[in-house]
């Protein structure tokens, strides 16, 4: 590998080497877990190269695969898990440079690979009154190629699922790590051998993406004793067809009184809540629901004056992992999990066994059709050992661990190989010099998922001794 002679052949494409900046390029999240904290903390890349066009894109990708250069591609690094996180060094390729939105049409938007999505929003809601069906919680600062190379779903996927169902991605553009990049143009079951492949496989440069109506969104904050009961209550309103929302999500007592700390006046202490957003036309009906369900109603933003709303973080920043962050910012012993808890009664028994020591978020999502418990439970850290039992715990309680603690594609809960995104990594990327180490499959074929063990890129430890 000659990062010197790779470096020489880009031209004008802006590059950085200030090694201080380059280690803060070379992070994501991936400190909201202490294991890969423990194991991350040292990667760094050698130099971070900012291409301005899919032509410089294909100069860097060329380069790189006659000198033998690893490359990983990274947006605006709000992923969680070291998805964009270089374990062989070599170069990040930063694509926030190309964050043009092409196309507007009222149900769908063509936008570059660095768009951030607030942006897009905003233009997509003047050109023709519409918003991206849903986007995480860093909507202000993520990357449309980074949510599709690392993200699964987020706010209004109660609503429109995630990004793995069919229709939520029409289309991408990606260049391929050749001799001679190639560009192709993925539709349909295609583009699932790109999504939520970090990078792995080809360097997304476009996407095109459904849009919806937009709403001017109303936060809500409903609040009940007892957990239980406002889990049945995001539930059940997750699950009315008449109600207009874009997020539910049930948070457990202590979280609101201890890391919401903008919103501490509008809760009740002891209490634990639900988030809403919910489109004006449904917020009467709304609060009628409320009221049957005999919840408290602590704030809505429609009766807040517009100076309270000004001091307040949105309601999405409370939800999905901003929630985990809120608590970090506190409490950096917390740490926490990804779940799927098939019915309401694996919450309530899981609540039960582990009580205070994992307090419970969930987010409602539709899946195929289906409202489901999709859990961002915060645990409050003691050992690897004690995660890997509560992890157990859980699997052999019938709930889906989806394992934040690890920064591999498989292990990070599939535990098997996708063998479309691994056949198509052969074809796009020959030599292995996309995202080394996030792969299992292309890095050792004989690794036993069902053996128990945590897998470890090799690449790892040269970056630690280099």
């Amino acid at each position: 590998m000659s990062v010197a002679d790779f470096r020489a052949e880009l031209g004008d494409i802006p590059q950085e080497d200030n090694p201080r900046i380059v280690q803060q390029r070379s992070r994501d999240h991936y400190w909201y877990s202490p294991v890969l904290k423990a194991k991350l903390d040292h990667v760094s890349a050698e130099v971070v190269v900012s291409p301005r066009s899919t032509e410089e894109v294909k100069t860097v990708l060329r380069a790189a695969y006659r000198h033998g250069v690893a490359i990983t591609p990274r947006g605006a690094g709000t992923g969680n898990y070291g998805q964009a996180m270089p374990l062989s060094g070599g170069a990040m390729l930063n694509m926030m440079n190309m964050d043009k939105v092409i196309e507007i049409k009222r149900d769908r938007v063509l936008a570059q690979a660095g768009a951030v999505l607030e942006k897009m929003d905003h233009e997509t809601r003047e050109a023709v009154g519409s918003e991206l069906r849903f986007h995480p919680s860093t909507y202000r600062m993520a990357s449309l190629g980074g949510f599709i190379a690392g993200g699964s779903g987020g706010v209004g996927s109660v609503r429109w699922g995630g990004l793995r169902n069919l229709g939520s991605i029409l289309g991408l553009k990606i260049v391929t790590c050749e001799a001679e990049p190639r560009e192709l143009g993925l539709v349909g079951e295609d583009v699932l051998k790109v999504a939520h492949a970090y990078g792995t496989n080809g360097i997304i440069v476009e996407a095109e993406m459904p849009l919806a109506p937009a709403y001017d969104w109303i936060d809500v904050i409903v609040g009940f004793d007892a957990f239980m009961d406002a889990a049945r209550f995001a539930e059940a309103v997750a699950l009315q067809d008449g109600l207009l929302v874009k997020e539910v999500s049930p948070c457990a007592a202590p979280i609101p009184e201890a890391y919401f700390n903008r919103h501490k006046p509008y809760l009740k202490d002891g209490q634990s809540v639900v988030l809403i957003m919910v489109a004006p036309v449904s917020m009467d009906s709304l609060a009628l629901f409320v009221d049957h369900h005999k919840g408290e109603m602590r704030y809505r933003a429609d009766l807040a004056t517009e100076d309270e709303k000004r001091r307040l973080p949105p309601i999405y920043e409370l939800a999905w992992n901003h929630t985990t962050l809120r608590a970090l910012k506190i409490d950096n012993s917390i740490t926490y999990l990804q779940t799927r808890y098939p019915t309401i009664e694996h919450v309530r028994r899981i609540v039960e066994m582990l009580g205070d020591e994992l307090p419970m978020h969930i987010e409602m999502t539709r899946q195929d059709g289906v409202v489901t418990f999709s859990g961002l439970p915060m645990v409050r850290y003691t050992s690897e050992e004690r995660l890997e039992e509560i992890i157990r715990i859980h699997e052999d309680n019938g709930c889906n661990v989806f394992n934040p603690h690890r920064y591999t594609l498989e292990e990070g809960g599939m535990k098997r190989t996708d063998h479309k995104q691994l056949a198509f990594k052969r074809e796009a990327d020959p030599k292995g010099m996309l995202n080394p180490g996030k792969m299992v499959a292309w890095e050792n074929p004989d690794f036993d998922f069902n053996a128990g063990k945590a897998w470890l890129f090799d690449g790892l430890n040269a970056v630690r001794t280099a």
